[in-house]
This record gives structure tokens, sequence and C-alpha cells, in this order.
């Protein structure tokens, strides 16, 4: 349905290119351009956030966190197993994926810990790489607030759906 959607937003765009009498592949090929551009500008703050993320991974750095943050999340609701996924998650979708399908195949699908693990997952967002791209493709530097209260967002949020994922 979407596609034809798409397909079906395209053919009005062209029709009224025509009954305007507009210049429809000079717009096109001057948006490509305009996102090669993007593309190029955005391209370092992605590497920066990838090499981060996959050096927080590998160096066991997350794992250590996550242990030391798990009596403290335990304490507020959320399962300490989950405690990784939480930390990962404003960093790497990818890597947040896999932790949910892990926790999925360990406790089962229909298990309270999997059902706060979806949540989490559907429920924030990967902060660090919109930030990057984002932020990034306006050149702003300075994020005085943004992050901080971008992740206490999320936190509380995570707060919020385990308590609801207990209740349901």
């Amino acid at each position: 349905m979407t596609s034809y959607l798409f397909v079906g937003l395209l053919l009005l765009l062209f029709v009224f290119c025509i009954i305007k009498n507009l210049p429809a592949y000079s717009y096109f090929a001057d948006g490509a351009k305009d996102a090669l551009e993007l593309c190029t500008n955005t391209f370092p703050y992605l590497v920066a956030i990838f090499v981060a993320v996959e050096l927080f991974k590998s160096s066991g750095l997350s794992e250590i966190l996550a242990n030391a943050l798990s009596p403290f999340l335990s304490f507020v609701g959320i399962p300490p197993e989950l405690s990784e996924l939480l930390i990962i998650k404003p960093f790497s979708g990818s890597g947040s994926l896999a932790l949910l399908s892990s926790c999925i195949q360990k406790y089962g699908a229909n298990s309270y810990i999997a059902r706060c693990a979806s949540v989490l997952m559907s429920t924030s967002e990967t902060l660090f790489y919109i930030t990057a791209v984002y932020f990034g493709t306006v050149g702003t530097k300075k994020l005085k607030y943004a992050i901080p209260v971008s992740l206490f967002a999320s936190f509380v949020g995570a707060i919020v759906a385990c308590a609801l994922c207990r209740i349901i």
C-alpha cells in the first residue's frame, strides 16, 4: 500500500510540474545534488558515532557500566537484565536490536523481561546517532541541553514502560 502511495505522489508531482510548466527534471537533479552534499557533510559524524559505539561494546565498558547500574535500575523498576540494553540503545540501533533478540531467546517472547525489552526498543531512540545526523547537518556545535534532556526523557520513558509492562 505504501509503495502505491509513493508512486502516486510522484505522479501527482510530475503532473503538477507539467501543468505549471516547471522544469521537473532540473528540480530533481538539484535535489539529488543537495542530497549528495548532505551525505558528504554528515558522513564524518556518522563514522565517529559508529566507531565510538563499536569501541564501547568491544572494550567491555558497556557490560561494566550495565553491571554497575543494575542495582539502581532495579530500584526504579527496570529489570537488571535490561541494563545493557538501556545503555546501548541511545548509541546503536543494531546493537540494541541484537540485545533484544538475545533477551527474547533467553527468557521467552512472553516473559516480562522480553516485553519490557520490546517496549524499550520501541519507545526510545538512537539519540547520539540522531544528534550526529541532525545537528551535524545544520552545523550546530553547541548541544548544551539537547543530549542531557533527551537522555533523561528516555530514562523516564523506560521507567514508565517497565511499569506499564508489569501492569499489563
